[in-house]
């Protein structure tokens, strides 16, 4: 019998409602577990105990909140193997992305483990005499975290780490996809010495647990990442509590390679931007926007690596690129592959549904050529391993390109101008800009987010997070007159 793993409410870990299969995207008979899903019931009872809970730990003193994160931080290190393994077979990316993104997910709890301690506040004469100005931040008080499927630890513990680093209770729905990641970082914070009801897990349906999550006006704060639709739909919810909203949600990610560029390297990162984590990232280069110049011999280039990659199992030594998450996401994407066909773009390779020798959501990474920037697959979010290419006959034209997008999360340049990369650095209307980059890998210590339609609210990561998840008190104190 395989056990049944359990949400994790109030300090203790209980049955809900109903069950979800979880299986191997990459082997769909190999069944990595069955999970619980919460009942409204159960999510009232993690509010209250994070309520009650939050107050507890904002007094916690901060080498106590400190050593707390860091152990989660170093656990999550320790065990990057085995849970890295973990993800990757509930996933579907390739087992040294898999490891890689929980040793980063570990270096997000020490890193906000070490932001305990700089926790400094600002003082100020006033413009009354004998008055005196402490300004400080404080917890904002319950933060939900609802987290996406393709990065299932690295997001949520972005998030949790901060969350927790400011003097916050958590209610952590993750995406049903991945809930086996979710369960194995949930045990090590359960473990750690925090008060009862701090940390919560709940999983279950978007559209039933998160929905009711949202709409709580006992949650402080919502942070989530996830797609358009979905985040507006929160904010439409948290609007009505004025509950205080930060959204990570689509891209059309956009790398722009010059007739000067290192054709070797725009190359290497056009394919890693595009497939890498099979195309389902938030930061992937959907668009490779291609100087007339270098466009033909950057294409032959491109497709011949394409073909190239090794597509299969995920946990298997030597795959490039594992299956999509989903046999939802596969239909998606082959009904992207259609409507890219439909519009005028000649398909160069790939695009289609692999059989392996394990039955799983396999498809071969694809390219588009010929193709315009109206076109409806360089205007909505794939998240698929696929890849158009624009040919421009200019800098100015690739520029506008690369800002003719209803998103605006990440972009790059390949050059060897100095001139060019510093005017795309401060044009390109991204969030995060790169230079000979790819548009895909971020640091931990400095901010992330978008414009338009990528992001809402403050930025993630680094020490900005602390807009997010505190709020500014402003006291006066009267000082007396001296005796």
């Amino acid at each position: 019998m395989t056990e049944t793993k359990l949400n994790y409410i109030a300090g203790d870990w209980v049955s809900g409602s109903s069950e979800i299969e979880n299986r191997n995207p990459s082997d769909l008979s190999d069944l990595v577990g069955l999970f619980t899903q919460a009942s409204a019931s159960q999510l009232d009872d993690a509010l209250e105990a994070a309520t009650r809970a939050q107050a507890e730990w904002a007094a916690y003193g901060m080498e106590r909140k400190q050593a707390v994160l860091m152990n989660i931080g170093n656990e999550l290190m320790a065990r990057a193997e085995e849970l890295g393994t973990l993800l990757s077979r509930e996933e579907g990316k390739p087992l040294a992305e898999g490891k890689g993104e929980v040793y980063r997910a570990g270096q997000f709890f020490t890193y906000y483990a070490a932001e305990c301690l700089r926790q400094l506040g600002e003082n100020a004469d006033s413009v009354r005499a004998g008055v005196e100005i402490d300004v400080r931040r404080e917890p904002v008080g319950v933060v939900a975290v609802i987290s996406p499927w393709n990065f299932p630890t690295a997001t949520a513990s972005w998030k949790i780490a901060p969350a927790l680093c400011y003097g916050n209770a958590v209610i952590w729905k993750p995406a049903n996809a991945t809930p086996a990641s979710a369960v194995a970082l949930t045990e090590i914070i359960s473990r750690q010495d925090i008060p009862k009801g701090l940390f919560n897990l709940v999983m279950g349906a978007g559209r039933d647990v998160g929905q009711r999550l949202v709409e709580s006006p006992r949650i402080n704060a919502i942070s989530f990442t996830g797609s358009v639709p979905v985040g507006r739909g929160i904010a439409m919810a948290a609007v009505q509590n004025f509950t205080k909203i930060q959204a990570e949600m689509g891209s059309k990610n956009a790398l722009a390679v010059m007739d000067d560029a290192d054709l070797d390297l725009a190359v290497t990162l056009a394919l890693g931007g595009a497939f890498g984590g099979t195309g389902q990232k938030c930061t992937a280069s959907s668009r490779l926007v291609v100087h007339e110049g270098i466009h033909d011999a950057f294409v032959e280039k491109l497709v011949a690596g394409a073909k190239a990659m090794k597509v299969g199992h995920a946990l298997a030594a030597g795959t490039q690129m594992g299956p999509v998450v989903s046999q939802q996401q596969l239909d998606e994407n082959l009904a992207y592959v259609e409507l890219g066909t439909s519009e005028g773009a000649e398909l160069a390779c790939g695009g289609q549904r692999l059989n392996m020798e394990t039955e799983g959501y396999y498809m071969s990474p694809g390219v588009f050529l010929n193709t315009t920037n109206a076109m409806r697959i360089n205007r909505e979010e794939m998240f698929a391993p696929l890849t158009s290419v624009i040919k421009v006959g200019s800098y100015d034209e690739a520029l506008a390109t690369v800002n003719d997008t209803n998103f605006g999360l990440t972009s790059g340049i390949v050059t060897r101008s100095i001139a060019r990369a510093t005017h795309f650095r401060r044009n390109a209307r991204t969030g995060v800009v790169t230079v000979n980059l790819p548009t895909a890998g971020t640091d931990y210590h400095v901010p992330f987010g978008g414009r338009g339609d990528s992001s809402y609210g403050p930025r993630e990561q680094g020490r900005t997070a602390a807009e997010f998840y505190t709020t500014v008190k402003t006291a006066y104190i009267s000082a007396g007159a001296p005796e």
